[in-house]
């Protein structure tokens, strides 16, 4: 009979294959529902009336508008109530490049953009000095010396303002057509480039940087540079649609311009729609519009509605609509985290190998 030696060769048991997931069934829905949206929307002029084409711009520079809000303050936590600076530069912008460079009136709308966020350098050098309440105060002093700064330059209307002249010389529809067309991507690019950066290591870096600042560093994200990134990104973004803002109003004003409520209208849409969330700015727009058109009529208990319903919404839902809409469903049309997921099928299987001597009797 064979001695007892034996030699065993074995893998481990493998459980199922995992691979990283994104996607979800109510994203791939909301993906098809919003191309067909955008779609119907790009055909605005062709079955819509000048006044709706009109609420629409809008409708979709104020989303833009909360898109940039909510990824500094929802993302990256810097908490700015001065973005009406860069409405205002961009607003500007639009004025001086068309009307006294002139440059093409709507390729100035770009360009605008540009100027502002060459501005958010110096600025952001000087804001990222302060922390917590001292940074959302700073932002809105710096908003009031650019405003101040602005009504003092003569060439630019003082502080009366100007009408932009470079529109007339297009036609009126033509020009309204046009800007609904440039509204309509402002307002699609905003949640396209919010949803991009989100997805890439960046995103994990501002989420990071807003739950925890010292342990996000600790861990090797470059906290400066990726707040000074967003900053210029959303400098960017207010700075272009604050130029298809007043392409639109053509006449453009420092006291209006460089308003504190474009900041206040981006909270409020961010804080009922869900802070920290691409979903939220959309349905915090569409609430404020309805808001807008049903309350409008009551004069300045307009805005005093409008805070009571962002206390009111804050208190029962801290998540915001959104949140409270994905807690019941679990939906996620945006969705920006990875998620494990099991294929259900074993990558490979258990392999017990033996061998020894044949058995002799």
């Amino acid at each position: 009979m064979s001695g007892p030696g034996v030699r065993t060769s074995a893998t481990a048991p493998a459980g199922p294959a995992l691979r990283v997931q994104r996607a979800t069934i109510a994203s791939r829905v909301g993906l098809v529902g919003g191309l067909l949206a955008v779609a119907v929307l790009a055909a605005g002029p062709l079955w819509a009336l000048d006044s709706a084409l009109r609420t629409l711009i809008g409708f979709f520079t104020l989303l833009a508008l909360a898109q940039m809000w909510n990824l500094l303050a929802g993302y990256a936590g810097l908490v700015s109530i001065g973005q009406q600076a860069y409405v205002g530069l961009g607003a500007y912008g639009l004025l001086y490049l068309a009307d006294t460079r002139g440059l093409n009136l709507f390729l100035s709308v770009l360009v605008a953009g540009l100027v502002g966020a060459l501005v958010a350098v110096p600025t952001a050098a000087l804001a990222f000095r302060l922390r917590g309440g001292y940074f959302a105060i700073g932002t809105w002093v710096i908003a009031e010396v650019y405003r101040l700064i602005i009504s003092n330059v003569s060439q630019l209307g003082g502080g009366s303002g100007l009408t932009l002249r470079a529109a007339s010389q297009f036609d009126r529809t033509a020009r309204l057509f046009a800007t609904y067309e440039l509204a309509l991507a402002v307002g699609v690019g905003a949640v396209v480039l919010a949803y991009v950066l989100l997805r890439r290591r960046l995103g994990l870096a501002l989420t990071a940087i807003r739950d925890a600042e010292t342990s996000a560093q600790s861990l090797g994200v470059h906290v400066y540079r990726t707040k000074f990134l967003v900053y210029l990104v959303a400098a960017f973004g207010c700075s272009v649609t604050g130029a298809v803002i007043y392409l639109n109003l053509l006449r453009i004003q420092p006291e209006a311009a460089f308003s504190v409520n474009w900041t206040a209208f981006m909270i409020f849409i961010v804080v009922i729609g869900g802070v920290g969330t691409i979903e939220g700015p959309i349905i915090g727009t569409i609430v404020f519009f309805v808001l807008q058109e049903t309350l409008s009529r009551y004069g300045a208990w307009y805005l005093v509605l409008l805070g009571a319903v962002a206390v009111l919404v804050t208190l029962l839902a801290r998540r915001g609509l959104w949140g409270l809409v994905a807690d019941r469903t679990g939906w996620s049309l945006f969705p920006v985290q990875r998620r494990l997921e099991g294929s259900g099928e074993p990558q490979g299987g258990a392999q017990v190998d033996r061998e020894g001597p044949s058995e002799e009797r």
